[in-house]
């Protein structure tokens, strides 16, 4: 059946990874049934194509800015991010429109082992964030970790063929994607804070239009924005960028947006945490707030510490 002429329509784009591909399909779904009509265009960006450590090969933005750039370029009209991939940074001319309900916030262990408290000594632990491995070291700093690059499947692979111990991955990627049964422990945030925006994804337009960002109200979930707004201007406030050992949860308790965020050396030996509170119509404040603590406490010297690793 044919697209009307007076049907709305919305051009996505999308990396061709399978969780992004997942993720753009998800957001095409639920606008397909507002009966709008979505045409996926698939963008290749840097992080798609360059290997190796993330800090060395580009950094922020390396998943998001071909995609903001064909935005800016009137080539699509909305991009579908996971939020703990995009730069905190104001993109003049772009805008967060809606941010739909969050999936887990947690970090998850996938090997055979269902506590950390089982790794053996020296384990070999697979990951490619700093934060992740500053916090796991935090607790076991016997641990061995090693950079893994590539996608989900790509590293559970890499893990079959006995390349670590174990891997530490995000539940909601996994989950979305259809693997959830290979979690074998699901990490607390009370352990492992997790990455600012974590399983939660960031609909992105241009600033100017108002009608793309009137058709996605419908996907957008307030609470999630604000949880989401506290944590983003936490990071940009502490001027740490998404590779920085930074971990932030923001959620609703109580009828009060609560935050807790940690900043960590790389090698886990100093730790920072903060906590505040909130009405979720001062998200930002919140944010702000809480970085100040951190800044006030030493923050930027572990941050700073971290960029060497990177």
């Amino acid at each position: 059946m044919g697209v009307s002429s007076s049907q709305p329509r919305i051009r996505l784009g999308t990396r061709s990874s399978p969780l992004a591909r997942w993720q753009a399909e998800w957001v095409s779904a639920r606008l397909a049934a507002l009966g709008i009509a979505v045409e996926m265009i698939h963008i290749t960006t840097q992080g798609d194509v360059k290997t190796g450590p993330l800090g060395q090969i580009g950094g922020q933005g390396l998943f998001t800015k071909e995609i903001q750039r064909a935005l800016l370029d009137n080539e699509i009209d909305l991009a579908v991010h996971s939020l703990k991939d995009l730069p905190t940074a104001e993109v003049p001319g772009l805008a967060i429109a809606a941010v739909p309900a969050r999936e887990s916030v947690n970090d998850v262990l996938v090997g055979p082992f269902r506590l950390l408290d089982e790794l053996p000594e020296g384990a070999r632990i697979g990951t490619g964030s700093l934060r992740r491995r500053a916090q796991l070291l935090n607790q076991r700093p016997d641990l061995k970790l090693l950079e893994i690059r590539g996608n989900v499947d790509t590293r559970l692979k890499k893990l079959d063929a006995g390349d670590y111990d174990a891997i530490v991955l995000a539940q909601a990627g996994l989950s979305r994607l259809g693997l959830a049964d290979r979690i074998t422990y699901i990490i607390p945030p009370q352990v492992m804070l997790p990455a600012v925006g974590q399983g939660a994804l960031g609909l992105e337009t241009r600033a100017d239009d108002t009608t793309t960002r009137q058709l996605l109200q419908p996907l957008n979930h307030p609470t999630t924005f604000a949880a989401i707004t506290a944590e983003r201007t936490l990071l940009n406030s502490l001027r740490a960028g998404c590779l920085a050992p930074v971990g932030a949860w923001a959620r609703l308790e109580k009828n009060l947006l609560q935050m807790d965020a940690v900043v960590l050396h790389p090698d886990g030996t100093a730790k920072l945490t903060a906590t505040g509170t909130a009405p979720a119509s001062d998200a930002a404040l919140l944010g702000q707030r809480v970085a100040d603590d951190l800044l006030s406490r030493g923050a930027t010297e572990l941050i700073t510490a971290a960029r060497g690793n990177a």
